[in-house]
């Protein structure tokens, strides 16, 4: 539970270039974010896109400066943190090619950061899709495994389910049984009518427009059924749950964004799963960095318990 309530930085160290998607970091950010109550933050990093495509793979000495400054900007607040490997595209439309590179890059980070304080965390890999098929991630999971273990054996790493996170793909997890210091991850974004309407990068999402999310008994019943099947695999195989995304984009409504944001962390934590809403001040944000404010229907929802 010491990831219990976080946020997503996205769109910043997970674009091609931070900026490019509208988000470039700032240390009064992670004030902001410790101020309102949470306390961790996820932050996706494109660590293909910043490292040589020859061995041995070295990363960007400057990239690699900015994450670091990035993770003490957290720590710094109290914040634990949450580091993953994001966008990696490569994986989803080569990973045999791909393989060694992906391993090699885990190595160096892993290696980086093995004196790092134990409040930071690894994500093995957001979201695996494409040609990075459930059979291929199986394989995979314990090779990256064995790789960080060799530097931070007792390391918290967080690992999810192929198909983008889906919790359906729980059972087809491959996790070496003696290692503890796992956390089982999976996204939610269902109903994606609802919460992905009019993204640009969803095809067909534009005749999604005007959808509304009431909360009504069905919609309800609907979520609590899911995350219940996640509580059960948790509780058969002994691993503790990490919600690490969900959220809405900004073009829906705000009453439903509120309703179903709400309903959406209160089912995680009913059920204990610690959780982190995607994202701090993007599409889906739950804060206007324009403004200077945060968005308070969505901050309220995430926050207060009655």
């Amino acid at each position: 539970m010491r990831l219990a309530r976080g946020i997503n930085l996205g769109n910043a160290l997970d674009a091609p270039e931070e900026g490019l998607w509208g988000v470039t970091l700032e240390a009064g950010y992670f004030k902001t974010i410790k101020a309102a109550g949470f306390n961790a933050v996820r932050i996706p990093v494109r660590w293909s896109a910043h490292a040589d495509g020859n061995p041995p793979y070295a990363v960007d000495r400057a990239f690699l400066d900015r994450v670091d400054w990035a993770i003490e900007q957290a720590l710094s607040q109290g914040l634990f943190v949450v580091v993953d490997f994001h966008h990696y595209e490569e994986m989803s439309t080569r990973p045999g090619e791909e393989q060694a590179r992906f391993i090699t890059l885990w190595g160096e980070v892993a290696r980086h950061y093995q004196t790092w304080p134990s409040t930071l965390s690894f994500e093995l890999l957001n979201e695996p899709e494409g040609e990075l098929t459930d059979a291929r991630w199986a394989k995979l999971v314990p090779m990256l495994l064995q790789t960080i273990r060799q530097s931070n054996p007792r390391r918290m790493v967080i690992v999810g389910p192929g198909q983008q996170y889906d919790l359906k793909g729980l059972d087809r997890l491959n996790l070496p049984a003696k290692d503890d210091n796992l956390i089982v991850t999976f996204h939610y974004y269902e109903p994606a009518h609802f919460t992905h309407q009019g993204a640009d990068w969803v095809e067909g999402s534009a005749a999604w427009l005007g959808t509304r999310w009431a909360g009504s008994v069905r919609d309800r019943r609907a979520l609590h059924d899911d995350f219940a099947k996640v509580a059960a695999w948790s509780m058969q195989h002994n691993r503790p749950i990490y919600l690490g995304e969900f959220g809405s984009h900004r073009v829906a409504d705000m009453p439903s964004r509120q309703r179903w944001t709400r309903a959406v962390a209160e089912e995680a934590e009913s059920n204990g799963f610690a959780w982190a809403y995607w994202e701090f001040c993007s599409v889906f944000g739950a804060y206007d960095a324009d403004r200077g404010r945060w968005r308070q229907p969505l901050l309220r929802a995430l926050m207060d318990r009655d």
